[in-house]
């Protein structure tokens, strides 16, 4: 079995686990593959190396993560193209998404005996329209329109299947999967969702009103938003921004319109040992304090 190991170098003991981790998988008769912008930290003459992600991904069996959620959510996009599944584990401060801790590394074998469990994790797909054409990017967690660094209220009109919704004025709104019900949208005072489940969730940043709630779509609703951008009381316009899963930063000119809505496919996280999601999850928050 081809295993695919990404590391996180700017996580704290990710690099010095890296060596364990190997051993433990030469130990399974594993063949493991990594960047080979890591080789300078840890070169081994049985590890295949890589100089791209694509390349590396696209030929592996099963692919792992070393690092936090961010180091997940930046791989699952790679793992979706080649329909690949996942397996992280946790060297993040609270660490959601990740299905392993760094103690558990003896359960691996597992992967060989084929007893683990994918589970599909929603994701969103999100385009940005314009008079120039459009724009796609797909999100684990989430996907954010805020204003830039002047701190103003926005006015955004919602619709959902081509019918008006309502309109917001907040100081942004948010676009969560089940699974990014737990970053962004919970501290914003969104709902927890359980991340087997399928909708979009809607989260408005600190609104203008004592009445404006989360709002949690179908899976097959298609939901717009337009009207993103107001000038300013001197005329000039104010800037707006998309930002998908704190990792693309787009910035939305006044003719935009961004449409958000399933993605085609799922992204397949592996769990080795079963949790329960709400322990965890209790479990992660009085971590988070």
């Amino acid at each position: 079995m081809k295993m695919a190991v990404i590391v996180n170098e700017s996580k704290k003991g990710a690099v010095d686990f890296l060596p364990v981790l190997m051993e433990r998988l030469f130990s399974l008769n594993t063949e493991p593959f990594l960047l080979a912008e890591i080789k300078s930290l840890y070169d081994n003459e049985k590890v295949r190396y890589f100089s791209d992600r694509d390349t590396m991904i696209k030929n592996c069996d099963i692919v792992i993560t070393v690092g936090g959620d961010g180091t997940i959510i930046h791989t699952a996009r790679y793992c979706i193209e080649y329909d690949k599944p996942l397996l992280g584990i946790n060297f993040g401060r609270v660490g959601f998404v990740a299905t392993m801790e760094k103690d558990e590394i003896d359960t691996l074998s597992r992967l060989l005996t084929k007893e683990y469990y994918c589970e599909n994790r929603m994701m969103l797909k999100v385009t940005v329209e314009t008079c120039d054409g459009e724009q796609q990017f797909y999100a684990v967690n989430d996907a954010v329109i805020a204003r830039g660094s002047l701190s103003r209220m926005m006015d955004l009109s919602v619709s959902a299947n081509n019918q008006k919704i309502c309109d917001y004025r907040a100081d942004g709104i948010i676009f969560a999967t089940p699974t990014g019900s737990t970053a962004y949208s919970l501290s914003a005072g969104g709902p927890v969702i359980s991340p087997d489940m399928e909708c979009i969730l809607l989260t408005p940043i600190c609104p203008h009103s004592l009445f404006s709630r989360s709002v949690i779509f179908k899976k097959s609703d298609v939901i717009t938003v337009g009207n993103i951008i107001n000038p300013d009381r001197n005329g000039s316009e104010i800037e707006s921004f998309l930002t998908v899963d704190g990792q693309y930063y787009i910035p939305l000119r006044n003719d935009a319109k961004v449409i958000i809505e399933k993605c085609e496919k799922p992204f397949r996280l592996i769990h080795i040992n079963r949790k329960n999601f709400y322990t965890v999850l209790n479990d992660k928050l009085n971590e988070r304090g």
